[in-house]
């Protein structure tokens, strides 16, 4: 109609369809790994904490853009219950990389078994994500083609989008109509800038499979390196934690420490020479706990015979019918002064102290002494007392490390019953080395006045006094006076173990005189010498 101007319908039709305005023009996500708000605050919270992953993003943040992004994605695999990862098609050009590399990680067929051992504790995922740490960095090398790739696809994507919000302006400005029709002066215009966009779409589709094709081109070459990784990061958790576990300090404990604490923990028992003795400590340890298992299965124990002894519990009951017949009854008693009446003999029955455990650990000069197949004196000592330790709290009786050299040179370490064991404190003990000579009666005599003390507040006799030493002193006769009158009062228990000193164990030696029970240690890896220890104390 003449004077009216004419419309286009073209542009607007092509409007809705040029990739610009399609769904997958949307940025896709950054994250590989599906985490919900309370994982994602682990992961911030760890990182927070973590100066090593810190730095290692800085470091990765040189020859990768998101290398933050790639951390968070390693660290949520293995802390999350059930990892799972995005599709590809999901994720942003820009983090391609990222999830190819998360995929070729968690794909591998060790991380099932290195996801056990982190799953639930962001201390160890974060060390699994510090312990790959080599692999990431070449992984990101290798994968420099790809990033390139991806770079252009993300390049490419941003082009689309600029173009269909270009669109969108030209039909704006061509004031198209309630029906979508434009002006005909204005749609030349649109139409280019819809050209514009449809090609914009087409190039940002092709870089983005080209990124995924060299993406899948370089994974098979990186298999053995994120197997390798992998591998290495479960050893790197599992060695941790047996060196915790070696010490005492259990999985409670550590979900309790903040993570610089635990990091702490951990770098002071990997780096000192406590490391050294993790082996034996949890040998140790071990040994006890079965020796402790064999006290509970044979608790109530089986009769097997009779023997001679005082227990009035274990009277056999002809012995009691002496007690009837008044004429028989200073007999009884005499027979029960001797210790000779007779009694059930059970199999299984031990005797335990009520009162103290006091380990004497000598850490004169000498104790630094290696052992032909391993191990030094000093070593064993300590672990054998950690272990009376242990064997303490299950008790609950109280334990007192007391550590000697020479004459006044000597450190005590009480531990309550019915207070924890700081793991600071364990490790104090367990470092501590005063070097010079030995001197007997500085230990003992000190480990008479803690019992003196425990006894006058709390009644409790029957304790037991092992003396850890790898040599032979005297004492004098005035002291040894002293010595004997306390054990008869305070009715403790004295274990000598002499550590690579066969004139120490000798019958006629001073430490022979001092125990009730002797014995001698020669290899200094060997724990099943001290293992009648933990069946009676």
């Amino acid at each position: 109609m003449s004077g009216t101007p004419s419309r286009s319908d073209e542009p607007a039709n092509r409007a809705g369809t040029w990739p610009g305005r399609s769904p997958t023009a949307a940025e896709g996500h950054t994250a590989a790994v599906v985490a919900d708000p309370f994982e994602q605050i682990a992961w911030r919270d760890t990182y927070a904490q973590s100066a090593g992953l810190r730095e290692l993003a800085e470091e990765l943040a040189e020859r990768h853009d998101h290398a933050a992004d790639l951390l968070a994605d390693a660290f949520l695999a293995a802390y999350k219950v059930g990892p799972r990862l995005r599709e590809r098609a999901e994720m942003a050009p820009s983090r391609l990389v990222n999830h190819q590399v998360i995929n070729t990680l968690v794909e591998s067929p060790e991380f099932a078994e290195l996801h056990r051992e982190t799953v639930g504790d962001p201390y160890a995922a974060a060390m699994a994500v510090l312990a790959q740490a080599t692999a990431l960095r070449d992984m990101l090398e290798r994968f420099r083609p790809a990033r390139e790739q991806a770079e252009r696809a993300t390049k490419a994507r941003q082009d689309a989008e600029g173009a269909a919000t270009a669109v969108g302006a030209a039909l704006q400005q061509a004031g198209a109509g309630a029906d979508g029709t434009v002006p005909a002066p204005a749609a030349e215009a649109v139409r280019r800038a819809i050209d514009s966009a449809e090609a914009a779409g087409a190039a940002a589709r092709r870089a983005a499979q080209g990124a995924g094709q060299a993406l899948a081109a370089t994974a098979p070459g990186l298999r053995p390196t994120a197997r390798k990784a992998v591998a290495q990061a479960t050893e790197t958790v599992r060695e941790e934690a047996a060196l915790m576990r070696a010490w005492g300090v259990g999985p409670g404990e550590l979900e309790r420490l903040p993570y610089d604490e635990r990091a702490r923990l951990a770098e002071r028992l990997r780096t000192s020479r406590l490391a050294q003795w993790a082996e034996l400590i949890g040998r140790f340890r071990q040994m006890a706990d079965g020796e402790r298992a064999r006290k509970v299965e044979n608790a109530t124990g089986e009769l097997i015979g009779v023997t001679l002894g005082n227990d009035l519990s274990r009277v056999i009951p002809s012995e009691l019918a002496d007690l009837g017949l008044p004429e028989l009854r200073a007999v009884f008693a005499a027979r029960y002064a001797a210790g000779e009446l007779m009694l059930y003999d059970r199999q299984g029955e031990q005797t335990t102290g009520r009162g103290a455990v006091i380990a004497c650990v000598d850490t004169s000069h000498s104790m630094y002494t290696e052992g032909p197949g391993g191990g030094t004196r000093e070593a064993w000592a300590k672990a054998c007392a950690l272990a009376l330790l242990d064997q303490a709290r299950h008790a609950k009786r109280d334990f007192v490390g007391i550590l000697f050299s020479s004459a006044g040179r000597l450190r005590v370490f009480r531990f309550p019953a019915g207070e924890p064991a700081p793991t600071a404190r364990v490790l104090d003990f367990a470092e501590t080395f005063l070097g010079g000579g030995t001197s007997y009666q500085s230990p003992l005599s000190a480990a008479v006045e803690l019992l003196e003390e425990e006894f006058d507040s709390a009644a409790r006799a029957r304790s037991d006094i092992v003396m850890l030493t790898d040599d032979e002193c005297d004492v004098t006769e005035a002291w040894m006076r002293d010595w004997n009158a306390a054990k008869h009062r305070l009715d403790f228990r004295v274990f000598g173990v002499a550590i690579g000193a066969p004139r120490a164990a000798e019958a006629d030696s001073v430490l022979d005189t001092l125990s009730d029970n002797l014995r001698s240690v020669e290899d200094f890896m060997d724990v099943r010498v001290a293992a009648d220890l933990f069946r009676v104390i």
